[in-house]
């Protein structure tokens, strides 16, 4: 049996960390309003689910190929975790409007088709596929089904961000340590209790 407070704590820092969905989403409804930004939110959405099937068949795939695989995998797993706790941590906020040109960024189409070169979302498709999913859910039904979830929570937090955005700009500004060591930690313990279960 998974460890869910382990796999929602890893979904929801990796999710809620800012990355390009969240700071696109942010910069859309700043500069386009919360219902035009939407359009992206909704191609980020797609994409996502996109992403997330194709990373739990990749992982699905290799687990069945080489069943000896699961250790090394719980292994990349805790590294990339540890990894992105580390980037976490070091991070400095960054300022929304740095580098923006006028072209209209806020289409589904530009949501959907930044997914596919979002390493972000691949390596969090992969880790959350490979640690938490597929070692005890194995059928397509439940990849789907896990891919559809974990879409849903990131279209949750997108309009956060988009909803929020300069509240959150604002506020991880000033306590940008704090809440960057925070989820620095729920990631490590994420990344530890791989091990224990």
């Amino acid at each position: 049996m998974p460890d869910f407070l382990a796999f929602l704590s890893f979904t929801v820092v990796a999710i809620y960390t800012p990355g390009p969905n969240t700071l696109m989403a942010m910069s859309n409804a700043s500069r386009y309003g919360f219902k035009k930004s939407m359009h992206f939110n909704f191609g980020v959405f797609c994409g996502f689910i996109i992403i997330m099937n194709l990373c739990g068949l990749f992982s699905l795939t290799v687990y069945n190929l080489v069943p000896s695989i699961k250790p090394v995998m719980t292994v990349l797993g805790a590294a990339y975790i540890l990894w992105l706790a580390w980037k976490i941590y070091q991070s400095k906020p960054q300022l929304e409007g740095d580098g923006e040109d006028k072209k209209n960024t806020s289409t589904f189409l530009t949501g959907l088709l930044l997914q596919f070169v979002n390493p972000k979302l691949i390596l969090f498709g992969i880790a959350a596929m490979t640690t938490f999913v597929i070692p005890y859910y194995q059928s397509v039904p439940m990849l789907v089904l896990f891919s559809v979830l974990l879409a849903l929570l990131g279209l949750v937090a997108l309009c956060c961000w988009s909803l929020f955005g300069s509240l959150f700009q604002r506020l991880y500004q000033k306590n940008a340590k704090l809440i960057n060591t925070v989820m620095a930690l729920l990631l490590v313990y994420c990344a530890v209790s791989l091990f224990l279960s």
